[in-house]
């Protein structure tokens, strides 16, 4: 007798790889099995993403759809994910997976308790492509109706238009992906930033640099919002450089989902991190890049002084050692402008009034 497929799982099941809970979820469920503080939650296996796709005879309009976009034609990489995104919301997910996620969201903590509902593809979060940004994540989403519905457009999202694209260059077949969701306890985030456990710029294997904004990670993604950058050295916790800048916007709670706020008045300008924060989420970056014995770019959040990880991927474009990043010239350029060269014909009334205080204050 055939056995049953698990559609969930422990979001600590260290044992379930990359093909069952995708790169995200294999990620998570090792660090949560290592013992770093990861928010609790579920995984909605790959085996489920396939149930709804066999269910509904989806895979061959999907295929024919992505086959039908030409990579020099942008455009019809979004009319594929549109019409592949009709077959999704359109299919009502199986009774039994859709049973299977309300008890499960229920052990979560009962009632109608906010979660992060993320996608987890099987080609995602490598070390050669981290597909960052390719599918979707749903954040503040209340009750097991909501998380359903939630569910079904991470699905969809492994067909997005960048996804699409981003695979065909990566030359990764689309009938060979599939998709897990990872379901987790929403952080109500004071603060959050990405860490990278070696310096992207230099490639120095011996510093680690911290961003960091207010509110949740999304505004930093988004680009809404330029963050605060730390340079920490890896051995101490010593922070080496600190770079605070004003920050306008911030990603917060709403009552379902999330909005962009401005920033209030007092915390625009202030650091997000204290020094002794800094250094305590080095620590743990330090303890992630040991587990995974490479370089990492790990997601965190604070929320009431306490650090969670909630996303850890390799790094994938940073020089092998012993190989960094040097200036080509041995000594410092110096070079002279004069601020004139900027307008070499004349100016107006209007910039005399207003440029030339502006230059005058360089």
């Amino acid at each position: 007798m055939k056995a049953k497929p698990d559609f969930i799982v422990p979001l600590s099941d260290a044992s379930a790889g990359l093909s069952k809970v995708g790169g995200k979820g294999t990620s998570l469920a090792r660090l949560a099995a290592a013992g770093l503080p990861v928010p609790p939650g579920f995984q909605i296996t790959t085996a489920a993403y396939r149930r709804f796709v066999a269910e509904h005879g989806l895979q061959e309009q999907i295929l024919a759809a992505v086959s039908a976009a030409a990579p020099e034609q942008p455009a019809t990489f979004e009319e594929a994910s549109s019409r592949i995104g009709e077959l999704f919301a359109q299919s009502a997910m199986p009774d039994d997976i859709a049973e299977e996620i309300r008890q499960a969201y229920a052990r979560l903590g009962g009632g109608d308790v906010p979660v992060a509902v993320r996608s987890s593809a099987t080609a995602e979060d490598l070390p050669g492509a981290s597909f960052a940004g390719q599918q979707e994540t749903y954040l503040n989403i209340p009750g097991a109706e909501a998380v359903l519905e939630a569910v079904k457009r991470c699905w969809a999202s492994l067909w997005t238009a960048r996804a699409i694209a981003y695979r065909a260059r990566q030359g990764i077949a689309p009938g060979s992906v599939a998709l897990a969701v990872v379901v987790q306890k929403l952080v109500f985030a004071d603060a959050a930033g990405v860490m990278f456990t070696a310096n992207p710029i230099t490639g120095k294997r011996d510093e680690i640099v911290i961003n960091a904004a207010w509110g949740l990670g999304e505004a930093i993604v988004s680009g809404a919002v330029t963050p605060d950058t730390l340079t920490v050295e890896k051995a101490t916790g010593r922070i080496i450089r600190r770079e605070t800048t004003e920050k306008r916007a911030m990603t917060v709670r709403a009552e379902t989902g999330t909005w962009e706020v401005p920033v209030p008045v007092s915390q625009k300008k202030k650091a997000v991190l204290t020094g002794a924060q800094a250094a305590e989420l080095a620590r743990l970056g330090t303890d992630i890049e040991k587990l995974y014995e490479m370089p990492m770019d790990i997601e965190w959040t604070l929320a009431t002084g306490k650090l969670e990880i909630v996303q850890a991927r390799p790094i994938t474009a940073l020089p092998e050692p012993p190989l960094e990043w040097k200036s080509p010239y041995p000594k410092p350029l110096l070079a002279h402008g004069d601020s004139i060269d900027l307008a070499p014909d004349a100016v107006s009334p209007l910039f005399a009034t207003l440029g030339i205080p502006i230059v005058n204050t360089w």
